[in-house]
């Protein structure tokens, strides 16, 4: 029996999509291996949001060819969509695939040598036809993705992942169902519907949209929660709330990308709303989800960025008090246009932002956990993280931590929350 080994970089999309892949290659015999062992195939799902995106792909991609010098080494992802010759010309890679074609990753892979140098990278920007890559099992999951959407038709001024995507494509509405419905049989209760830009679901389409697909979902016999990866602001209005709010398995934990609380910034980095739009955003989603955790991307040294703006963002992080962030630091991008803006920030000055807002978020993060200590939340667990702990998610996206002699893998429980340490919840199950 062949062996094949994958690795994954970057998104909840790579995520799936490499899910899906590694299901092809079981499906043709192959057995999966971890990256670090010898195998016959490799597969590196490349990210390059970040130029540490792109460092950490060609690591990976040397490693593989470490591990045995006669593999088939055969790159995907974004890196390889929008650097192709780049990723070819790295010795030992055997097959650059990009974002699209993937379904035929077998039998290219079954095609090739140690020696071969193929570029089937093609043009992504004129696709408009969504590759169906299904998965139809996970292993040692309690929670399944769904991949609804690609493509992103926003472009960003710092952002390359249009360019690596293409424009948008959404996955008809029937099959979208269909495969919920298969994994609730598989024993599935969480499901988290993502994509590369969630919000753009059905635009292409024109017989559905996001919030049709969600009142749709709610009412899929096995599933007990539903969950959006992050989303674009400008979607959450009150008419989509509105149809939103009296759903029973949407969880009340909504990941709306920030990026800068200063509207000046917002508008060089070519975001389609203001601070005052976002602050108004949340607001609904608390009125409509009392419980509701709001969570975050905020980027820190944008091109231009004065202290004056840094501080509003700073002020507007403060007056929204998340209960999570992800903060990162601006990375110049090549073919972007923010690469070619003046204002470049210094590093040492972007290290410092991003110290600033990172120690306000866990304020608020601590806050929010804080408001929960006392309460008994019903908790979906994961898996054991030490000792005799299992790992779980409330329904808000809290992660709790109790005690169990028995395996809770995949197992609901009334959880008493008692003390809030480091980002986490101490608990005690009640039944």
């Amino acid at each position: 029996m062949k062996k094949a080994a994958f690795c994954t970089l970057g998104c909840k999309v790579n995520q799936y999509e490499t899910e899906a892949i590694t299901e092809l290659f079981a499906s043709s015999g192959y057995e999966t291996v971890p990256f670090d062992e010898k195998a016959d195939v490799y597969v590196i799902n490349t990210c390059s949001v970040t130029n540490i995106g792109d460092r950490k792909s060609r690591q990976m991609i040397r490693r593989a060819r470490k591990h045995n010098s006669g593999a088939v080494v055969i790159v995907t992802g974004c890196y390889a969509q929008t650097a192709a010759e780049e990723v070819l010309a790295i010795d030992g890679v055997n097959l650059v695939l990009g974002t699209k074609g993937r379904t035929e990753i077998v039998k290219l892979a079954e095609g090739l040598d140690s020696s071969s140098k193929l570029n089937l990278v093609g043009d992504i920007m004129h696709n408009h036809d969504f590759e169906e890559l299904r998965i139809t099992k996970y292993e040692d999951r309690t929670r399944a993705f769904i991949k609804i959407q690609e493509g992103c038709s926003q472009f960003c001024s710092y952002c390359i992942i249009p360019y690596a995507r293409g424009p948008i494509r959404s996955r008809p509405e029937d099959e979208v169902l269909a495969e919920m419905r298969e994994l609730a049989e598989n024993g599935f209760a969480e499901i988290i519907l993502t994509g590369i830009h969630v919000a753009s679901y059905g635009l292409d389409l024109k017989n559905t949209s996001l919030e049709q697909l969600l009142v749709k979902a709610d009412k899929t016999d096995g599933i007990r929660r539903l969950r959006l990866s992050s989303i674009e602001p400008m979607t959450l209005n009150s008419s989509f709330i509105e149809k939103i709010k009296a759903s029973k398995k949407l969880c009340p934990h909504f990941h709306i990308s920030l990026q800068s609380g200063c509207t000046e910034t917002l508008k060089r980095m070519n975001r389609k709303y203001t601070a005052e739009q976002y602050m108004e955003i949340a607001r609904g989603l608390r009125e409509a989800f009392p419980d509701c955790a709001l969570t975050t991307d905020i980027m820190v040294g944008f091109p231009g960025e004065t202290d004056e703006e840094f501080e509003k963002t700073l002020e507007f992080v403060r007056a929204v008090e998340f209960a999570g962030a992800h903060v990162f630091q601006y990375s110049r991008r090549r073919g972007t246009p923010a690469a070619e803006m003046p204002g470049q920030i210094p590093p040492e000055i972007k290290e410092r932002r991003s110290k600033i807002i990172i120690a306000e978020t866990e304020k608020s993060r601590d806050k929010f956990l804080g408001a929960h200590i006392g309460r008994t939340m019903e908790v979906l667990f994961e898996q054991r993280v030490r000792g005799g702990l299992f790992e779980g998610k409330t329904a808000n996206y809290i992660t709790v931590h109790a005690p169990s002699d028995e395996n809770l893998s995949g197992k609901f429980r009334n959880v008493k929350l008692l003390e809030a340490k480091n980002g986490v919840i101490i608990g005690k199950i009640i039944d």
